[in-house]
């Protein structure tokens, strides 16, 4: 049963000079509900630190999110750009995560919070669903203008030394207060309340009960002062359903009127008329006659709890299930384990556990002590701790306090680190695969609703944690096959400074087509390649390794002719993917390079003043296309302190950016690291292109610097 319990604030003190800042957004916007996120240091997490406009309930599990999470405010900051969402429909077919799990009418805004060059955070803005599709533009130049003012505050914090640091929790600011009505007002205020048919009741933004007048005691069946402070599905369980929280988020979130009929046992239906604003909700309730087909209320929708009510257990089961469906790897459960159950639990250390060959494994934890279970890490299964009995039986334990631990496992040596705990099974398929370790910092009692609502997570868990761990497997194994097709090192020429990366995509196998190959051919001779076969999966990387065999099999004869002699390999064998190429002979002692393209991006020639550009060379088809395709060559000057850049697409493609001013940009880059050796200039370059491309594609750099001799 969901207790009520007052926002947190943040306990950082310096999230007060945000304050102003954001209830001045809310009011120059015009918008309902607002959320500050900031993004501390150099962090890949926004933390919610100022809400303003509703309770802290209603925003627990957004209190951390993933720069890499597909949602508004992870999209705003991480592409720079303000988001608008004018409607359900286009919150769902962006969003559909967000939209399945808040299924009310609003119109949604989400902005970075910049300063120069550094991300400090964001902001999310909220309109009830009456808003227009489009956003004014008075509106815009609010947000803007707010959130500007806010990466200024968050900048000065900074520079003095004391940046602002998210609390636990997120500061809540207050609701704005209403002119109080003189004693003539109220009166008149009460007795026409009281002449009103049906009862009258008002409740928080939080939910709780403020005033209830006689006429609604009496259809409620409860006293007043029973009911005042408490949320109505607690003081009266017959409202203990999805569809009455549900229409109590639809009013908050959305501020729209709503209404519902329910059953007040044992035959008495009243039908609840909500009526929201700024400052809370007021609650006409009207007794009815029982509803007929048609007048049934609509079929109830997901709600959002913090805690294990009945409402509250479907939401969370259900935000949690599509939640894990984005997680690939066992460190992303764990992560969005923690960003989804520890805040709304009140958790505060949160730990997964697997076997592997007869033991504990710790494979990763959240929270104040992510190491708690470190000490048994590597324990056998047979041991008396409480995590193997759990993985061993499929039985969840549940103790509210150390001292019930203590008596249950006098061995378990966990009295520095937990007050109250629970283990959990995670089970796959029927079998066992691991715990779940939930640590509280206070003892926590633990009702049959919370211990059956743990035990399903637990489950949601498990079968996300076996999909990853396959998927970390997989992930391995291809990252093995990649490293066995690339060379394992750069051959050591006296004379050259060289280094290269392969990045794989981020989606996919980790495997991929891209290429690249140093040759020493003698003493003044090397060549050097670079290819992307299409496609990243292993049937790209088998041809990959065919195609850099066939290159460096036939290194050493003019670039042409290296071209050509592997275009007629691909033909033969048809492989039905085609493949890019750039093959370079470099004469050390002419000082000159002659290169031949296959449809491949140009190289950068950076010169020893430091200008740089993207070399134009005659095109080339693409191999394994036509038999008798010809690969023109051409020559250019390679002066001691020159460099060559060699790369893949992925280094710089992005949607929506030109290929030319991408290409333009990496030049800048490359050009700028003039006094930096290979390694330092190839580092330089990978994060410029994390930063500049999406990451889709795979990415392939081969430098080249031929070095000035030493004064």
């Amino acid at each position: 049963m969901q207790d009520h319990a007052a926002p947190v604030a943040a306990t950082d003190p310096g999230t007060e000079l945000l304050d102003g800042a954001v209830a001045r957004l809310v009011r120059d916007s015009g918008a309902s509900v607002a959320m500050l996120y900031v993004l501390p240091g150099k962090g890949t997490t926004l933390h919610l630190t100022v809400l303003a406009g509703a309770p802290a309930q209603l925003a627990a599990l957004w209190t951390r999110v993933p720069l890499s999470a597909p949602m508004p405010v992870a999209d705003a900051v991480r592409l720079r750009c303000l988001i608008w969402l004018g409607s359900q429909e286009e919150l769902a077919r962006r969003y559909p995560r967000t939209a399945l799990v808040l299924p009310y009418r609003f119109a949604l805004c989400a902005a970075p919070v910049r300063t120069g060059a550094a991300d400090r955070g964001g902001v999310v803005l909220l309109w009830p669903g009456s808003h227009s599709p489009e956003l004014s533009s008075q509106e815009r130049r609010a947000v803007v203008a707010g959130s500007h003012s806010i990466g200024m505050i968050l900048q000065q914090a900074e520079s003095k030394g004391t940046p602002v640091l998210p609390g636990a929790q997120p500061r809540v600011l207050p609701r704005p207060e209403p002119e109080p009505p003189g004693p003539a007002e109220g009166m008149a205020a009460a007795e026409f309340v009281q002449r009103l048919p049906g009862g009258s009741c008002a409740l928080a933004m939080d939910g709780s009960i403020t005033y209830v007048n006689d006429a609604a005691s009496a259809l409620l069946g409860a006293r007043a002062e029973d009911m005042v402070g408490t949320l109505p599905w607690v003081s009266l369980p017959w409202l203990d359903t999805p569809a009455v929280e549900d229409h109590y988020r639809a009013a908050v979130i959305g501020r729209q009127q709503t209404s519902f009929t329910v059953l007040r046992p044992p035959d008495r239906w009243l039908t609840f008329h909500l009526f929201p604003d700024n400052t809370g909700i007021s609650v006409r309730i009207i007794p009815t006659a029982k509803p007929g087909p048609t007048d049934d209320p609509a079929p109830p929708l997901p709600p959002i709890s913090a805690v294990p009510s009945r409402a509250g257990a479907l939401y969370h089961l259900m935000h949690l299930a599509a939640t894990l469906t984005e997680a690939v790897t066992t460190k992303d459960v764990i992560e969005l384990a923690g960003d989804q159950l520890m805040p709304a639990f009140r958790i505060q250390t949160l730990v997964v556990m697997t076997s592997a060959e007869g033991r504990l494994r710790v494979e990763g934890g959240r929270g104040s002590r992510p190491g708690l279970m470190d000490r048994f890490d590597g324990a056998p299964l047979t041991s008396g701790t409480p995590a193997a009995h759990v993985l061993m039986t499929g039985s969840p334990d549940f103790y509210a306090s150390f001292d019930e631990l203590r008596r249950a496992y006098p061995s378990a040596d966990l009295r520095d680190a937990v007050a109250a705990c629970a283990f959990l099974p995670l089970i796959a398929s029927g079998r066992p695969i691991g715990s779940l370790v939930l640590a509280y910092e206070r003892p926590h009692p633990f009702g049959d609703e919370e211990r059956a609502l743990l035990t399903s997570i637990a489950g949601l868990l498990a079968q996300a944690l076996d999909r990853a761990r396959l998927y970390d497997a997989k992930d391995r194994l291809s990252h093995s096959l990649q490293a066995h097709l690339l060379p394992q090192t750069l051959p050591d020429v006296p004379g050259l400074d060289v280094a290269a990366r392969y990045l794989p995509s981020t989606r996919g196998m980790g495997v991929g087509g891209d290429f690249y190959d140093l040759i020493r051919l003698d003493e003044d001779n090397v060549a050097a390649a670079i290819g992307d076969v299409q496609g990243h999966n292993e049937n790209a990387a088998a041809l990959m390794g065919q195609v850099r065999t066939a290159v460096h099999a036939s290194a050493g004869a003019p670039p042409d002719e290296v071209l050509a002699r592997t275009n007629r390999l691909l033909t033969d064998l048809d492989p039905g993917l085609f493949t890019s190429c750039l093959y370079v002979h470099l004469d050390l002692a002419g000082r000159r390079a002659v290169l031949a393209t296959a449809g491949h991006p140009p190289p950068l020639l950076r010169q020893p003043d430091g200008q740089t550009q993207a070399l134009r060379l005659p095109p080339g088809v693409l191999l394994g296309i036509d038999p008798a395709a010809r690969y023109p060559t051409a020559e250019v000057p390679l002066p001691l302190g020159a460099a060559l850049a060699l790369f893949t697409d992925g280094l710089v493609e992005a949607p929506g950016v030109d290929l030319d001013d991408a290409t333009a940009d990496l030049a800048e880059h490359f050009a700028l690291a003039l006094d930096q050796d290979m390694d330092s200039v190839a580092d330089t370059l990978v994060r410029y292109a994390r930063g500049a491309t999406p990451g889709t594609d795979d990415i392939a750099l081969l430098l080249i610097n031929a070095l000035r001799p030493e004064s």
